[in-house]
């Protein structure tokens, strides 16, 4: 047991259920937890940033946010924030976290805020930002103040008319050589900037990006970094528009924004030079590719998809330990109710997900991986890896949001009628998953250009060229063999998918060859789409497979036998609960037959019930306090309905017994019916 855990709940009761259940576990949670977050340093350094928020007394609330107004909850949002980043602030200078303070900080800061915080993009964009985008002289002049948070950032790329087609920007910086300047301009209402985190009413400067002109023509999107408002008064400087763009469905504290700018000048120094620059005479000089200008986006990606992970993670931990405490529906209409976990189709509900948590953070972590190696290569001038972990990036990004978001809602229907309240927890999961399908590129189009990639690729493989490592599959099938022989081990599965998908690749790259006959070749791609959806979803199926058998063979040799055969049954589960959910398009090239899906769905059963006793340990091992989960069903305590009644008091409607509307309204209502 977590010790950790232990001290967050030694003043309460553990509820017996609970208790029974984690005495039935099969491992030591504590080597999973310290396995699960990359070793014991790490868990140790964890628990001491979550203990200094917990017991900050400037971080406690007394009424939950969701009934403060849309203003009262940003001004709260700010206040929290600043307390947070004070603490980490501390940190930092004390050399807690070394080169990976920011990445420490990340859960714990978002834990503070459960609708985001309008802070975020300083150190998920603004910096980040600033390193890939400005010269080491720009760096110098500006890293540093953003580090010290003297000034704070956002990242303005998005615009009202357009999003994640970045080409159709229209926001314009033209430059001119009289004044050393740049004039940036928005032409149209379509072209101020939308959806930046914290522009609304917090940062006061922005990496901006604009088409640029300079004598006459036209260069194509560049960065800016542009003061928005009077560092002293905050008010915003002249020429500039500035405001919040409104309530939305989740994420209300992140302070959403909207900025026009009425030619407003701005140094020539302040255009972002690393990847291109504008000399003093006008000149136009293109250092690298401009597609670096966009290496933040790809960045930030990564970290969607670890973000997914995590929420997924949140809410089965709700799910699971709910589902121990609550108990309904007799199996036996002679026994008592059992636990709601005893049902087999609640652990259908909750065990794949479980799994699934495991896939979509070791595919994030290789994701990872291959992003610094990249951008390496890159520093080296070396961009041949770049459309590749673009791809990937994409498809990881809207596949795992994707599918975050149905597993939310699906463990808070694992929960009955409670997980439609607030306080369960699953409001702000969900909102903030809902969130991610949009943001930083729409999931539809960042599919569809994974698979343009793919379709490159698929050339590329018809042309005996060698193929990059995560795509190197292609090529064993480019000759389309015949239906491929099934065979139902976990690798088998994984190349069942594998020749599924270059299958459909060569499928969509035939059709489109075809309509380039009669079409454009943009009007083709858009009447192939549906196939060029189904093929980015299904390479990102068989990444997400691939990265859980290579975590699983990794480290079961360096875990002790009861944990490896957790890890075992953990990657059985993922794997056919995944050839089961594409069963459709894996019999349309395997020799898959009615016994074979029989053998599966028992596999299936098999694994759930191997999973029964370990499951209440593996959320346990994730490692959530109570006040990450802000959860009434998902407390390590299980207390339940102590805790639902608790949160129901706490609503302003029941600070009085009789509240005015009903002498302003009901009464005379009633009255009148007499």
């Amino acid at each position: 047991m977590s010790l950790f855990l232990v001290t967050m709940t030694v003043k309460t009761t553990l509820n017996q259920d609970l208790k029974e259940e984690r005495e039935k576990v099969p491992f030591v949670v504590e080597e999973f937890t310290n396995w699960f977050h990359g070793g014991e340093a790490n868990v140790k350094d964890k628990r001491y940033l979550e203990n200094l928020i917990v017991n900050n007394s400037e971080l406690k609330l007394d009424l939950d946010m969701s009934y403060m107004s849309h203003k009262e909850k940003y001004e709260e949002a700010v206040r929290r924030a600043t307390i947070a980043l004070k603490l980490f602030k501390k940190l930092r200078e004390e050399g807690f976290g070394g080169a990976n303070f920011f990445e420490k900080i990340l859960l714990p800061f978002s834990s503070v805020l459960k609708q985001g915080s309008p802070i975020s993009l300083q150190f998920s964009m603004f910096i980040p930002g600033l390193m890939k985008l400005a010269t080491p002289e720009q760096q110098a002049k500006w890293v540093p103040r953003a580090l010290n948070l003297s000034i704070i950032g956002t990242y303005a790329q998005t615009e009202m008319g357009h999003g994640t087609f970045i080409r159709g920007l229209e926001t314009t910086s033209t430059y001119d050589p009289e004044t050393k300047e740049f004039i940036i301009h928005s032409p149209t209402i379509t072209a101020y900037k939308w959806w930046p985190g914290g522009l609304g009413h917090t940062v006061n400067h922005a990496i901006v990006f604009a088409q640029l002109y300079s004598l006459g023509k036209h260069h194509g999107l560049h960065p800016f970094i542009v003061q928005l408002r009077d560092e002293e008064t905050h008010k915003p400087r002249e020429g500039i528009t500035i405001g919040e763009i409104g309530n939305k469905v989740g994420f209300n504290t992140v302070n959403n924004g909207f900025l026009g700018f009425d030619k407003v000048r701005i140094p020539l120094s302040h255009m972002l030079m690393k990847n291109a620059e504008i000399r003093e005479n006008g000149e136009f000089v293109k250092n690298q590719s401009s597609i670096l200008n966009y290496g933040t986006m790809t960045h930030v990606r990564v970290g969607i998809v670890r973000d997914m992970a995590s929420l997924i993670a949140r809410a089965v931990t709700i799910a699971m330990r709910y589902s121990i405490v609550r108990r309904q529906s007799p199996i036996d209409p002679n026994q008592p109710e059992p636990k709601v976990i005893e049902h087999i189709t609640q652990q259908m509900k909750i065990f794949p997900l479980m799994a699934k948590v495991f896939a979509v953070k070791y595919s994030a972590d290789n994701l990872m991986r291959m992003y610094l190696k990249v951008t390496s290569e890159i520093e080296r001038g070396d961009l041949e890896r770049l459309p590749e972990l673009h791809a990937l990036s994409c498809c990881l990004k809207a596949v795992s949001s994707n599918e975050a978001v149905q597993a939310v809602e699906t463990l808070r229907l694992a929960c009955g009628g409670h997980g439609f309240l607030t306080s369960s927890g699953f409001h702000d999961l969900y909102t903030n998953c809902t969130a991610a399908q949009t943001y930083e590129g729409e999931n539809t189009v960042m599919l569809l250009q994974t698979a343009r990639y793919l379709i490159k690729v698929w050339g590329q493989a018809l042309s005996g060229k060698k193929l990059p490592p995560t795509v190197a599959y292609l090529q064993n099938y480019k000759q389309g063999n015949d239906r491929n022989k099934w065979n139902p081990s976990i690798n088998g599965i994984l190349m069942a998918l594998q020749t599924t998908t270059s299958e459909k690749v060569a499928l969509a790259y035939k059709h489109l060859e075809a309509r380039k006959k009669l079409y454009s070749a943009e009007e083709a791609a858009n009447q192939t789409g549906v196939e060029l959806l189904k093929v980015a979803e299904l390479h990102c199926q068989s990444f997400l497979l691939q990265s859980t058998i290579e975590m699983v063979e990794k480290c079961t040799p360096k875990v002790s036998l009861q944990l490896a055969n957790v890890l075992r049954d953990i990657l059985e589960l993922y794997a056919v609960d995944l050839a089961l959910r594409f069963l459709g398009d894996l019999l349309q090239f395997n020799n898959i037959t009615s016994n074979d899906v029989e053998h599966l769905q028992q596999r299936m059963e098999l694994a759930l019930k191997s999973l029964r006793n370990s499951a209440l340990g593996i959320v346990d091992g994730f490692d959530f306090p109570d006040y990450v989960l802000s959860s009434t069903l998902g407390a390590y305590d299980g207390n339940v309905y102590e805790r639902l009644l608790e949160a129901a008091k706490k609503s302003p409607l029941n600070h009085e017994d009789v509240n005015k509307s009903f002498h302003l309204y009901l009464k005379p209502f009633i009255k009148s019916n007499l």
